[in-house]
């Protein structure tokens, strides 16, 4: 066995003296399963919404939630639309790159990288193959609507809020 802190995946285990193990390696592609899942959760969802609800058609479900079909071309909530496509698939692209290193370095922090990186890649994959994310989710309290979302925005958002707890309480070895 070799034991050098200059193979690739010494980051994997507690320490680069330990021998790479099945558990060192789950943990360490464990992020990429989550985000891989977020992905074809969203994608699936995606494809049925496609697939069964035209645009801008209203499926009332609950009293305070429809499925409906929107061809978002901006950011969250419809923003920034004027940026074009271009700009946010770059954006997207950046922010996966970025999100992988920090799953690889940032141990403490895995869920919430791993949930990010799946919506990213989720919204990604639309603005790459369809030109637009698509939105179906859509609540509301009498008139006022949320604006819609999707399975993407909702892991984005959720990995963001841990990140931020995780920042509050001084868990996480990002600096402020």
């Amino acid at each position: 066995m070799v034991k050098s802190s200059t193979s690739p995946l010494h980051r994997f285990t507690d320490s680069p003296n330990k021998s790479l193990t099945s558990e060192s390696l789950f943990s360490g592609f464990c992020p990429f399963i989550i985000a891989l899942f977020v992905f074809i959760l969203d994608q699936f969802t995606k494809y049925l919404v496609k697939s069964y609800v035209s645009p801008h058609e209203i499926i009332r479900v609950l009293s305070f939630f429809n499925i409906v079909y929107v061809e978002n071309i901006g950011s969250a909530f419809g923003m920034f639309k004027s940026l074009g496509n271009i700009f946010f698939i770059i954006v997207a692209i950046l922010a996966v790159v970025f999100v992988s290193i920090f799953i690889i370095k940032d141990e403490g922090n895995r869920l919430g990288f791993s949930l990010i990186l799946g919506g990213a890649i989720g919204n990604l994959t639309d603005r790459i193959v369809h030109g637009y994310v698509i939105d179906f989710l859509d609540f509301y309290v009498g008139r006022l609507h949320w604006p819609a979302f999707n399975i993407a925005d909702s892991a984005l958002t959720v990995g963001i809020f841990i990140l931020m707890i995780n920042l509050l309480k001084g868990t996480t070895s990002l600096k402020a």
